[in-house]
């Protein structure tokens, strides 16, 4: 296994998913194009959630190929990716389960936003995210989830409209197993290094 984590810090591999993420990033927020239009301008930052989450692993990728760590954003890309990621396959799902209609664009909304969750996690490894960093992005996330299920600016699903109550107490378990998640893959084992090293 080996080859595999060397392959994850292989430059021309970063610079390859560093393209692919750029590229997702400017798709996504063109995808928010006409929601964008209609929100208030206080909203605006919050509204788009996925391209939001991979410009965090965009610069995140930017640190890894300049030998920079830059946890904070580490933190944001690990816990949106991953929530953002699996949130749009559950709400794919659930307007498959609704209408009983899957598409080309359903199916790659799915393929890319599962991909989004498994990526931040992959190189959950070489981050170095402290406590301090996880708390600013838990609060980034849980307020998120304020303004989009409180202030509705969650994105825009109309066949979902019945279901926003269940959406947004789904939503607020997903942000909290996804903070959970981050601390056990990447704070935990960073804090158990430190404490090794200090006894040495």
């Amino acid at each position: 296994m080996s080859w595999f984590w060397y392959t994850l810090k292989d430059k021309r591999f970063l610079t390859f998913l560093l393209i692919v993420n750029i590229l997702g990033t400017i798709y996504g927020y063109i995808w928010y194009g006409n929601q964008l239009s209609q929100t208030p301008a206080r909203f605006l930052l919050f509204v788009p959630d996925s391209p939001t989450a991979s410009l965090f692993f965009v610069i995140v990728l930017i640190g890894f190929l300049l030998k920079k760590q830059l946890p904070l954003f580490e933190a944001l890309a690990m816990i949106t990716l991953f929530k953002y990621g699996i949130w749009a396959v559950v709400m794919n799902l659930l307007v498959y389960l609704t209408t009983g209609q899957m598409d080309a664009i359903m199916l790659m909304l799915m393929g890319s936003h599962g991909a989004m969750a498994v990526q931040g996690l992959l190189y959950s490894p070489f981050y170095r995210i402290k406590l301090w960093h996880l708390a600013i992005a838990a609060v980034w996330t849980l307020h998120n989830d304020i303004i989009d299920y409180v202030f509705f600016m969650m994105p825009r699903y109309s066949m979902l409209n019945d279901y926003i109550p269940q959406i947004g107490y789904f939503t607020f378990w997903l942000s909290i197993f996804s903070i959970l998640l981050a601390y056990i893959l990447a704070v935990l084992p960073l804090q158990k290094k430190q404490h090794a090293y200090e006894k040495n």
